[in-house]
């Protein structure tokens, strides 16, 4: 589930590159939400790095397998939540994802993400 959603949310930001934004699913997030959401962008962005031997992904704890599940539990509950559909999960992650990556921002998130990620018990 992870790469299947990790793949559509990789297609996703891909398509935003030339698509117009008039097809993505708007929904009402929590704050909660919105940061569970931003980790999980995060944690795939450094897992996908941390598999290709990116510099800066490698400095950080391997995720791999914690990042993974965490994804996968947080998405699921936030489908739950929201009633979107994997396709619709899978453009969120995808424009939180292209956000964190334009604005650099990935590097700035990882210390809460992991303290998130500790917090949660996987």
């Amino acid at each position: 589930m992870f790469t299947t959603l990790f793949s559509a949310a990789l297609l996703s930001v891909a398509a935003q590159a030339t698509a117009p934004d008039n097809a993505a699913p708007s929904a009402k997030l929590s704050q909660e939400s919105k940061a569970v959401l931003r980790c999980s962008a995060a944690f795939a962005l450094i897992s996908y790095g941390q598999a290709n031997g990116n510099e800066e992904a490698l400095q950080w704890p391997d995720i791999s397998t914690r990042g993974r599940e965490f994804f996968v539990r947080s998405m699921a509950q936030m489908m739950d939540e929201t009633g979107l559909d994997r396709a619709g999960i899978a453009d969120l992650v995808g424009k939180e994802a292209q956000r964190l990556a334009e604005n650099d921002d990935v590097q700035k998130v990882m210390p809460a993400c992991l303290v998130m990620l500790d917090s949660s018990g996987v």
